[in-house]
């Protein structure tokens, strides 16, 4: 996979290993259970028509995925799954992502445990496609990491985190943005989780694309927050509002904003 790259100063960057700078990254607090977004939710559901007999075709041959991958958008459509709060659907994903993250579930139960080549076909369907495809195979984790009994598997992790990387270096919102979901919440370290949060905010999309931020947002996230703040207001720009999520406790009890508690 060719790695994007991009000049936006919020991009993650790390000193090569063993420089003078080079640091661990920060560990991942204890894992909480992934929420379950618009995107998750509705990949899961009962599929009818053209997709259900699509997963079906998947499910007794992986290889159908390489032709149906291509083809969600035209057949299911590519609206907003929540037209009324996010009408572009970059925050909460399209019918088309979630069309594509059950692609990715049906061939999660075609390669039958068999980790490696799983992590293999969604390397190829996310290289070889284009942004949407390669949106769907990270909401397609984002579905594995909330329906897959016990951990994922290494091999489908690492790649996560490989393709997760490349996501959170273009300067596609709707690459960043599906690149924050369930699967970081759960798998990302800190330190690039961190990054990948103040890039939404450096691209001016709304935090309610971050899966878990109320679990995991920590003080070194809102010194960063603070200090973007500050930059702005010296330069003065205007200063987003999401940036106060991240530096004011989230009130005790209160929900998330991208759980099952919201419909699709």
């Amino acid at each position: 996979m060719t790695p994007t790259t991009s000049s936006d100063p919020a991009a993650p960057t790390a000193a090569p290993p063993g420089s003078a700078g080079a640091t661990a990254p920060d560990p991942a607090p204890p894992a909480a259970p992934p929420p379950v977004t618009a995107v998750v939710a509705a990949a899961r559901a009962p599929h009818a028509g053209w997709l259900a007999d699509a997963l079906a075709e998947l499910r007794r041959d992986p290889r159908t995925a390489d032709r149906v991958f291509p083809l969600v958008g035209r057949r299911v459509g590519r609206t907003p799954l929540r037209p009324a709060t996010d009408p572009a659907g970059v925050v909460h994903g399209t019918v088309d992502d979630a069309g594509r993250a059950a692609v990715v579930l049906a061939l999660a139960d075609a390669h039958r445990g068999d980790a490696d080549r799983l992590a293999a076909h969604l390397a190829d369907l996310y290289r070889e496609g284009d942004t949407a495809e390669r949106r769907g195979v990270l909401r397609g984790l984002d579905a594995l990491a909330v329906s897959t009994s016990g951990a994922l598997p290494g091999p489908v992790v690492a790649l996560g985190r490989d393709l997760a990387a490349d996501a959170l270096r273009a300067n596609d919102t709707s690459l960043v943005a599906a690149a924050v979901g369930p699967f970081a919440a759960a798998h990302l370290d800190q330190h690039t989780w961190r990054h990948a949060v103040v890039k939404l905010v450096f691209q001016g999309t709304s935090l309610d694309a971050v899966a878990g931020l109320d679990d995991r947002a920590d003080a070194e996230l809102a010194r960063m927050a603070r200090d973007l703040a500050a930059e702005r207001r010296a330069a003065g720009r205007a200063v987003p509002g999401d940036l106060a999520r991240l530096t004011t406790p989230a009130e005790p009890g209160a929900p998330a904003r991208t759980t099952e508690t919201e419909e699709p």
